[in-house]
């Protein structure tokens, strides 16, 4: 079998005194979905920004395609050109239009030309129905708008792995299918993705597994089926018996 795209292997992450994650073990393969669920506070987003490289781990390690990324000075910036991380606030610069949003990476980290760059940009933005927000700058556009064009822009560096911070947390609930559809898209055309998420019928729905955390463990994962449906663990059952009881 041909080793999987990510690996996580014991992973610790603490602030202060404060443990957040504790011997995480994840590997996903290529081309899979995996959910991240549980209540708010219990690691997903970290685990997140841990492979990212946005926070540095106290022990264990990530490989990416079977190479270490979490060494003590690793090459940031390299790394975060396989693996896009979108949050759930949009962190779009608001001086810029939507087209240098999603140029500037291109350009500045992987040195392509301005025309290339807007070349490939545009094409993103029509094949997600943003062909008309180009030259728009963020306050102009809906938040779900906004969301899809954080999106494209983890997109344009051509990730290998697509990390998803609750996206749809932050939209009004007519905005959130526009943002779910996109990922239905990515997940159609193969997209490597892990996605926290608070939408457990979107989760059920997109995910080839899905893993749930509490205090910081991955306590059970596995196909949704089987962890909407079955679950093994009472820690599981109890939460979402809480959750899906006050679902809409």
């Amino acid at each position: 079998m041909s080793e999987p795209l990510l690996d996580v292997e014991g992973l610790y992450k603490a602030y202060g005194q404060h443990l957040v994650l504790r011997n995480v073990n994840l590997a996903v393969d290529r081309h899979e979905v995996v959910s991240l669920i549980g209540a708010s506070g219990c690691g997903k987003s970290t685990l997140l920004r841990c492979i990212n490289l946005l926070e540095e781990i106290n022990a264990g390690q990530i490989l990416l395609n079977g190479e270490p990324i979490s060494a003590a000075s690793p090459n940031a910036d390299r790394v975060r050109q396989r693996i896009g991380l979108v949050f759930q606030s949009y962190n779009l610069f608001p001086h810029m239009s939507v087209l240098d949003n999603i140029t500037l990476a291109p350009r500045k980290v992987r040195g392509e030309g301005r025309a290339a760059s807007e070349g490939e940009a545009r094409k993103l933005l029509a094949r997600f129905g943003l062909a008309d927000k180009a030259d728009e700058f963020p306050d102009r556009l809906s938040g779900g708008q906004q969301q899809r064009v954080a999106i494209v822009r983890a997109l344009a560096l051509k990730p290998d792995l697509l990390l998803l911070d609750e996206v749809t947390s932050a939209l009004d609930p007519e905005m959130v299918g526009e943002v779910l559809d996109i990922i239905r898209e990515l997940k159609n055309v193969g997209m490597t993705m892990m996605l926290a998420t608070h939408q457990m019928a979107f989760s059920r729905q997109i995910s080839d597994r899905v893993a749930f955390l509490d205090a910081g463990r991955i306590v059970e994962i596995g196909p949704p089926e089987q962890i909407f449906d079955a679950p093994e663990q009472e820690r599981t059952r109890h939460f979402l018996e809480r959750v899906l009881s006050t679902a809409p």
